[in-house]
């Protein structure tokens, strides 16, 4: 047989590290603090309308493009939380969890060579996506202790070469939550230069108490001069507790959401059909849950970065999604990979390294990321763990 190999587009992409650190936890018994999936479903109302559409008929086909009703929910929702006017028929796609979304709007967006403008350290889909894709990234780096655009080197990144500005806010893995005085940068850059901007929203409503004070999340979509160029992402993932259900959409201007749609009939074509009747009923039926779950997870949170710091790792405490990071470098440890792989065995515990998320190697090389969207009892036995372990090398 001929030997087997990747392409050229695939070949130099790494395996994504949350399935090997998550493998780690099970083949170690390692309580996995690393990989964000929550240890409690959502609202139980949903779940019954999901039972309800598979007993009622909805397992065939769904509209490529989504069902009308989840359409309409989406819309709904945009206009209550942010006073969008978004048209249901032709400036909304129901995609395959945000995941898909980027996929798909990249592909519609970007060809070889186009320059394209990312917050590093970035979700690991974006850079193999734009790797795919044959784009020229141009990061900018958001850096330890407070993790904080820094705007001159935004201003520098956006010329009249780029062809789209890639967003993530609130962001993963450093859970900041960009300010309107950041996002108004942004934006000046995208009207001057003519630039698109694709924005990542999935942790929209999983803003606490600490950032609200300065507006919360701002959708970038809401200042002046930008629906008409931005493309905004979001799922019911993160906000309802469905992570595996993977039903996310893309709300924006008809053209930009059509070209999401001419490259997502070509990849999923369609997105679970019992399910979006359900997603569209979490929106329209709980639309104060999220916010209930930010709550909580706050809570979580505290009790997650307080243990942390007892045991000598001490955090920057995010203000949104489900992580904290925590720089290990006075641990002794060549890097965060390292340390990582050596967690289990040390402490029972696992987390997962930045550094895989960076251009900027040395950036990201000590840091480490935790999550708190888990049971209050697994945060505690995880950093009564880490604080009876020897962390250093």
């Amino acid at each position: 047989m001929t030997d087997l190999r990747l392409s050229r587009r695939l070949a130099h992409i790494p395996p994504t590290v949350f399935s090997e650190m998550s493998a780690l936890a099970v083949r170690t018994g390692a309580l996995n603090l690393g990989q964000g999936f929550p240890d409690v479903d959502g609202p139980p109302s949903v779940i019954a309308a999901a039972e309800a559409a598979l007993e009622h008929g909805a397992n065939q086909y769904a509209p490529g493009i989504g069902i009308p009703s989840l359409r309409a929910a989406i819309a709904r929702h945009q206009q209550r939380h942010y006073d969008l006017v978004v048209d249901p028929g032709r400036e909304v796609v129901v995609t395959t969890g945000c995941t898909e979304a980027v996929a798909a709007a990249l592909l519609a967006l970007v060809d070889p060579g186009d320059e394209v403008v990312v917050l590093e350290p970035y979700y690991d889909s974006y850079v193999a996506m734009l790797d795919m894709c044959g784009a020229r990234r141009r990061p900018v780096t958001l850096r330890a202790p407070d993790f904080r655009p820094d705007l001159d080197a935004l201003r520098a990144a956006v010329t009249g070469g780029t062809k789209l500005i890639l967003l993530n806010t609130p962001h993963n893995p450093t859970g900041t939550v960009l300010t309107r005085d950041e996002l108004q940068v942004v934006a000046d850059l995208a009207i001057e230069h003519d630039v698109i901007v694709v924005t990542d929203e999935v942790y929209e409503h999983l803003v606490f108490d600490d950032a609200r004070s300065t507006e919360g999340h701002v959708p970038i979509a809401t200042l002046p001069g930008m629906w008409e160029r931005t493309l905004t992402l979001s799922s019911a993932g993160k906000s309802y507790s469905f992570t595996g259900w993977k039903v996310g959409w893309a709300t924006g201007p008809a053209p930009l959401v059509q070209a999401v749609l001419a490259a997502k009939q070509w990849l999923t074509f369609t997105s679970g059909a019992p399910l979006q009747p359900a997603v569209a009923h979490a929106l329209d039926h709980e639309p104060d849950w999220p916010r209930d779950l930010a709550r909580d997870l706050q809570s979580r949170r505290d009790l997650l970065c307080d243990g942390l710091a007892a045991a000598g790792l001490a955090p920057r405490v995010p203000e949104g999604t489900y992580f904290a990071t925590t720089d290990v470098s006075h641990l002794g440890w060549a890097d965060g990979r390292e340390f990582c792989l050596a967690l289990p065995e040390r402490a029972g515990v696992v987390a997962i390294p930045t550094q895989g998320f960076y251009d900027d190697a040395e950036a990201g090389r000590q840091l480490v990321r935790w999550a708190f969207c888990k049971e209050p009892d697994v945060i505690r036995e995880g950093v009564r763990r880490l604080a009876a372990a020897d962390l250093a090398r």
